[in-house]
């Protein structure tokens, strides 16, 4: 076990509880294009109704394989709320998936191909003994590198208002803005696992820039195979100029997040409690319209 006293005190004194919540989405009025006039932006925000439920329940598995490594208590207690706040995103992300099916988007063989992709790479895959020990932190420290980049989006779901400028559906706009403020109020949780657990730089360095570069191509390879099964013929020709677009606009996240945030995670020193204030997310709790339903 690493020597995580530093990480534990940082950890404590952002603890709070972290449980899940008993969400509920009405999707049944959610157009196609549920962000006015911009189909690529709607897409990227698709992506994670395709790829995010297989992923959170592949890492809420990992976690729930690592709890009895966890003596810690305070820990464990964070560990099983994050648990139970993974799975509620997925079930809600797959809910969204399942209404855009119904409206004519054709994603069930790709969703597929992804269900498979996640089970190949992040599995379990029927280890024992030491090999299943070091892939459990090395799955730990994917996945906290993979936690980071989500804390980061959520952050900005959270502070930018273009997405409700451009009259964003508000089912949609509840749910991305629920599940980025659920993934800033258990920013540090499977960091905290994986320093538990194993807590070694290199290893933090190597699966952090094995996430980043993960990420990226999946979400640029997601969001274009979407773009194509869009039965619209009014989504224009061009996905590239609407990405480029959406970017600079500011109705999308750069993906050069991918890049610049690796310097910050990489420093020896670094815990997610020194991104931004969590108070912004607690509020958003507070008053998430499907949390209050």
């Amino acid at each position: 076990m690493a020597d995580d006293s530093a990480t534990t005190s940082t950890y404590r004194e952002e603890a709070h509880a972290i449980h899940a919540r008993d969400v509920s989405f009405d999707f049944s009025t959610v157009p196609m294009h549920y962000i006015p006039g911009e189909v690529l932006a709607t897409h990227v925000t698709n992506v994670m109704h395709l790829v995010l439920p297989e992923g959170e329940r592949a890492m809420a598995a990992c976690l729930a394989e690592a709890l009895p490594a966890i003596d810690d208590e305070r820990l464990r207690e964070e560990v099983t709320g994050f648990i139970g706040q993974e799975s509620m995103h997925a079930s809600s992300h797959e809910g969204a998936r399942k209404h855009l099916q119904s409206i004519g988007l054709d994603v069930d063989s790709y969703v597929e191909k992804i269900a498979w992709l996640v089970d190949r790479v992040l599995g379990e895959h029927g280890l024992s003994g030491r090999a299943e020990e070091e892939w459990l932190k090395e799955r730990l420290g994917l996945f906290a590198g993979m936690e980071h980049f989500t804390a980061v989006i959520g952050e900005w779901l959270l502070e930018s208002d273009v997405l409700e400028e451009l009259g964003m559906h508000p089912t949609m706009l509840d749910l991305v803005r629920w599940h980025g403020a659920e993934e800033v109020e258990h920013r540090s949780v499977v960091f905290d696992a994986y320093m538990h657990v194993d807590g070694g730089y290199a290893r933090r360095v190597r699966t952090g820039l094995l996430a980043s570069g993960l990420l990226l191509p999946l979400f640029v390879v997601s969001t274009a195979y979407l773009y194509r099964k869009d039965p619209s013929p009014a989504k224009g020709r061009f996905w590239g100029q609407q990405f480029v677009s959406a970017t600079l606009r500011g109705v999308i996240p750069s993906f050069t997040t991918f890049f610049t945030e690796m310097p910050r995670y990489l420093r020896p020193s670094f815990h997610p409690s020194q991104l931004g204030s969590m108070d912004n997310a607690l509020r958003y709790l507070a008053h998430s319209p499907a949390a209050r339903s």
